[in-house]
């Protein structure tokens, strides 16, 4: 920013800062000690609750347990064969197998891991013993117990540092009432589920901020590319989301007067809209 703001080009009062997954925790913490400078700030696929404590324990606890009892558990039994999950590619990737054993497609030499893991070659509790399995997973992540950066896993300091640093639902409500705040997320995150933004959105009407808008979009991922509700498909950026923050900053930069979102064209296009503007404290929702 300090470089930025000594282009002659760059209006050094009015700064806008985009940030996403990660980033989301950087961008308001900028704004709030740059106040005078940063006039708007997007996040995008928001982090608002401790990242290693409720983001991650979701991703590798929440998540997978909930795939084993909507997908695996048709029959609604709490229960799940070993064979089921020795085929279902998506759920082995929540295991986090060794990536050696994945590759090969064997399903003979996953189901005998599998068998190891669980120690039957039959049905097993999705409560009693899948849940210890992945807490098991998520408890060794998040172990901070290597000195050095060497695991494919984010480094250990930086660990530490996500572990510390205070939430955006603490401190949100610090950012400046004269910076506009425009929350996106896809209705289908799995790294940065939509309820963070949610909720970021809830704590800045209880602190009457004036002028922050949410936006939430069906059937799109982390990166708002198209994916399921499960996992994330890498991809560009939608167009109709570039579309709402182009609007977004037009109506914020003087240029325009108001912020109309996308039109949809059909319900996978479509989005929805929670605001608060300069003219009303009161949130409304539009449907598109």
């Amino acid at each position: 920013m300090n470089v930025l703001v000594q282009q002659p080009e760059v209006d050094s009062k009015r700064i806008s800062i985009i940030g996403h997954s990660e980033g989301t925790q950087y961008a308001p913490r900028v704004a709030i000690d740059n106040s005078t400078r940063v006039k708007n700030i997007i996040l995008m696929a928001v982090l608002a609750q401790n990242h290693l404590k409720d983001v991650e324990y979701y991703q590798i606890v929440s998540l997978p347990l909930e795939y084993a009892k909507q997908v695996l558990d048709k029959n609604h039994t709490g229960l799940i064969s070993i064979p089921q999950m020795a085929k279902d590619s998506l759920f082995l990737n929540f295991l986090s197998l060794p990536h050696s054993i994945l590759l090969t497609n064997d399903t003979k030499a996953i189901t005998t891991t599998l068998v190891k893991a669980f120690g039957t070659s039959d049905y097993i509790s999705i409560d009693k013993q899948l849940k210890p399995i992945l807490t098991k997973i998520y408890e060794n992540k998040t172990a901070f117990n290597l000195l050095k950066c060497d695991t494919p896993e984010i480094c250990p300091i930086l660990w530490r540092s996500l572990d510390n640093i205070s939430t955006n639902l603490s401190s949100i409500g610090n950012v400046s009432k004269s910076t506009g705040i425009l929350i996106l997320n896809g209705e289908n995150d799995t790294l940065t589920p939509v309820q963070q933004a949610f909720l970021l959105q809830q704590r800045l009407t209880d602190v009457n901020h004036p002028d922050h808008t949410l936006i939430t979009y069906p059937n799109l991922g982390h990166v708002f590319y198209p994916s399921s509700q499960w996992e994330t498909q890498i991809g560009p950026i939608q167009p109709h989301v570039l579309a709402d923050i182009y609007a977004w900053l037009e109506s914020h930069s003087g240029l325009s007067h108001s912020f109309e979102p996308s039109s949809a064209t059909n319900n996978q296009l479509s989005a929805n809209i929670t605001l608060s503007t300069n003219s009303s404290n009161s949130s409304s929702s539009i449907n598109k």
